[in-house]
């Protein structure tokens, strides 16, 4: 989250989540109000589960056609990958990768946090065309969570089939956690990255946690 009336004092708190850059407009994780909780489970990280922020990516969602020639090569451009328009999969690019949401849309994102800078580019490189990059990066975050029982953890709130036959890197997913609607990404055997809603990330954050505790003891 961009704010702007806030110092932009580098800080760091033990969820992993920074408070802000020394080079850019001050910044707050959406799990602030969760870090007694982060900050128990850290304190007892287990091979079986952890559970780990990834926050102030830049993400923006990609709206076009993926068969107009122009609009695909413009977004290459820019990514450094060709425009996945199989269901379901991510396309790596250059420092960012794209994830294909639906027929007509995609969600571009950085591998690391960054200021707000894809929006621009790709803004940019699509000017004139019938298309649309909108910056969500402050309305979102993405969490990390690994582990031997990561997929038994997930299962208990996401009714999709994890097996790593069906689901594995390469692909990702629109679904929910419990109430929380996400965006599911298989990263590598039993590592994902989950994109949930800012106004949803402490629910997240605390549900998944209270649904592991049972499954490590």
């Amino acid at each position: 989250m961009w704010n702007e009336a806030r110092s932009n004092t580098t800080a760091k708190d033990t969820s992993g989540a920074s408070g802000g850059t020394a080079r850019g407009p001050w910044q707050e994780s959406p799990l602030v109000g969760a870090a007694d909780v982060l900050r128990a489970q850290h304190g007892n990280a287990q091979k079986k589960f952890r559970f780990t922020e990834r926050p102030f990516l830049d993400l923006v969602n990609l709206r076009g056609d993926a068969d107009d020639a122009a609009f695909a090569s413009a977004v290459q451009s820019v990514t450094g990958c060709r425009l996945p328009t199989k269901p379901n999969t991510v396309a790596q690019g250059e420092g960012a990768e794209v994830l294909w949401l639906g027929p007509d849309e995609w969600l571009v994102r950085s591998r690391e946090p960054q200021a707000a800078v894809l929006e621009k580019r790709l803004a940019a490189a699509l000017q004139g065309q019938f298309a649309s990059a909108v910056d969500v990066g402050s309305g979102y975050t993405v969490i990390e969570v690994a582990g031997d029982k990561v997929r038994d953890v997930i299962a208990r709130g996401c009714p999709l089939d994890l097996h790593p036959r069906l689901f594995a890197p390469g692909q990702c997913a629109q679904s929910h956690y419990f109430k929380a609607s996400i965006v599911l990404v298989p990263t590598a055997a039993d590592t994902f990255e989950v994109i949930v809603r800012r106004s949803f990330a402490d629910y997240f954050c605390r549900i998944m946690l209270d649904a592991a505790a049972p499954l490590l003891l």
